[in-house]
């Protein structure tokens, strides 16, 4: 699986990606789902709960402004950032 680039100046922010606030992680997180792994499987990879892995997924949708887990996937899929 491809990751984002992470640069170290920045934190855990991929390039280009640290004024909406989104991590590695949360990148991560948006390209299990978007291979189609369910948010179980996806906390259980990422060695959280599946209540977790809901409550980033809202964050993450918050914070891009999209409603939804697939336009969450997809807003990161048209930026090539998953």
């Amino acid at each position: 699986m491809a990751y984002p680039e992470v640069d170290s100046r920045h934190g855990d922010s991929p390039l280009g990606m640290g004024d909406i606030g989104l991590s590695a992680d949360d990148l991560v997180l948006l390209a299990e789902l978007a291979k189609g792994v369910t948010v179980d499987r996806v906390g259980r990879r990422l060695d959280i709960s599946g209540r977790t892995v809901r409550r980033r997924l809202r964050g993450i949708c918050d914070r891009i402004g999209v409603a939804t887990a697939i336009e969450a996937v997809a807003w990161a899929a048209r930026r090539r950032l998953i």
